[in-house]
């Protein structure tokens, strides 16, 4: 199982039900995904084809999004 958090200007971001305990969100957009920290602080963990640009504008979306994620990634994992 994994969740959809959000679906924005062409990327899904979501997790995968029981990966690791830390919190995280993966992003694919087209053939590329990611992996971001949310937790300590919010930063590129794994990377598979965005560019730069595109990865700071990941980092942007999650940023804005951070606490609604942190709340979803609770309440999934209770």
């Amino acid at each position: 199982m994994s969740p959809t958090f959000l679906i924005y200007n062409g990327l899904r971001f979501f997790t995968w039900s029981k990966e690791e305990e830390r919190r995280h969100i993966h992003v694919v957009g087209g053939n590329k995904q990611c992996k971001v920290w949310l937790e300590p602080t919010i930063a590129i963990a794994e990377n598979c084809g965005f560019k730069k640009y595109e990865l700071n504008e990941i980092i942007r979306i999650v940023s804005s999004h951070e606490t609604e994620f942190k709340c979803k990634w609770d309440k999934f994992f209770g």
